[in-house]
């Protein structure tokens, strides 16, 4: 069977594939000229493979009203940005990315294109799990795919069948994280708080077995539940 690093790479080629026939079109890029020069728009007209990642990385934290078009721009851009997320090669904040993509109306994409970006969701989700120390936190890629596609319990039930070690170091560092001020109570993902995780998150870690969860985690966990 294919590792997940190499599915993750297959589903960022089938993206691509997937958006070729939008990205190739003819496309006129207007936006904020004191923020971006005639050249830069220019560049982001042109081939999105030819984008510097200093560029892509401005464009997947911009904010939208930069750009005459928004949607029609981040559509046109999605592959390279999420490539380079999920290959730990841009550093813009996760919860971001996936509010600029809700902005962008992707669910009214083309079948292939939702697809494709779904299936590199699964194929990421999974190559973190089975990787630790990965290239980022865990926390962020489960923050992206939940608040892009409205839900975390899929990508919770994944985690749950995880059995390897580094999906269980991966949880134990999340839960640093969440439990940190006793944010679980009250976690909230996206860059705007779309999405209410606790309701669907402390159900799902009070249902793991103990031995996933220290005793010092899971007194806390109980703590904020109960």
């Amino acid at each position: 069977m294919t590792d997940p690093s190499q599915q993750l790479l297959n589903a960022l080629d089938a993206l691509d594939a997937a958006f070729a026939p939008h990205s190739e079109q003819p496309f006129t890029v207007g936006g904020c000229t004191y923020c971006y020069s005639d050249t830069d728009l220019e560049v982001l007209a042109g081939p999105a493979d030819q984008v510097p990642a200093d560029l892509i990385s401005a464009v997947a934290a911009e904010a939208t009203d930069h750009w005459d078009d928004f949607p029609a721009l981040y559509r046109r851009m999605t592959p390279r940005i999420v490539r380079l997320l999920a290959t730990g090669r841009v550093h813009v904040d996760h919860g971001l990315v996936a509010s600029r993509l809700l902005a962008a109306d992707w669910r009214a994409w083309t079948a292939p294109e939702q697809e494709t970006l779904e299936r590199v969701w699964h194929a990421w989700w999974r190559s973190a799990l089975h990787e630790y120390p990965g290239s980022e936190r865990v926390t962020g890629v489960l923050e992206t795919i939940s608040v892009s596609t409205g839900s975390l319990t899929p990508w919770l039930a994944v985690w749950a069948e995880t059995r390897t070690e580094a999906a269980d170091r991966h949880l134990s560092d999340a839960l640093d994280h969440w439990l940190f001020e006793r944010r679980l109570a009250d976690l909230r993902f996206g860059f705007y708080n779309e999405l209410d995780a606790t309701p669907e998150l402390l159900p799902w870690l009070l249902s793991l077995e103990e031995s996933r969860i220290g005793a010092a985690q899971l007194f806390e966990v109980e703590r904020i539940a109960y």
